[in-house]
């Protein structure tokens, strides 16, 4: 093990990695939301993904499905989730308007915030309750 990199090339520190209901059709809105491309997906079991990465902009962010017997769970078992991804792109409006025409829903409309930046607020993907994008 000695070629292998303490912190793989291309990723920070800090990487999010999602649990959701639906990991397949995540990597799909976040694609179509957010431009996302899709580094790698591992098939696990029954057709779920037990592991994936996209990277949007120059992040990584990993996920999987919801594995019940191992007690991983997305939000919507939760009933919503107290973690939020926030994206800092160039053009706030036009990635909302984006991720709206990819399915996504406005829980907190743009805004111009008082410490500068301009935030909203929205689910990652149209089948998540909780888990939560700021733009």
């Amino acid at each position: 093990m000695a070629n292998v990199q303490p912190i793989p090339e291309g990723y920070h520190t800090a990487t999010p990695y999602l649990h959701v209901k639906g990991a397949a059709q995540a990597i799909d809105f976040y694609k179509k939301a957010f431009g996302a491309v899709e580094i790698m997906r591992m098939a696990g079991p029954g057709g779920k993904l037990s592991h994936a990465e996209v990277k949007i902009g120059d992040s990584h962010i990993m996920l999987s499905d919801e594995f019940p017997e191992m007690n991983v769970y997305g939000a919507q078992h939760y009933g919503g989730s107290p973690v939020a991804v926030l994206l800092y792109v160039e053009n706030a409006d036009k990635t909302v308007e984006q991720a709206v025409a990819a399915g996504a829903t406005i829980k907190r409309p743009l805004a111009d915030q008082f410490y500068g930046d301009r935030s909203g607020l929205l689910p990652t993907h149209s089948a998540s309750n909780g888990t939560s994008t700021r733009t």
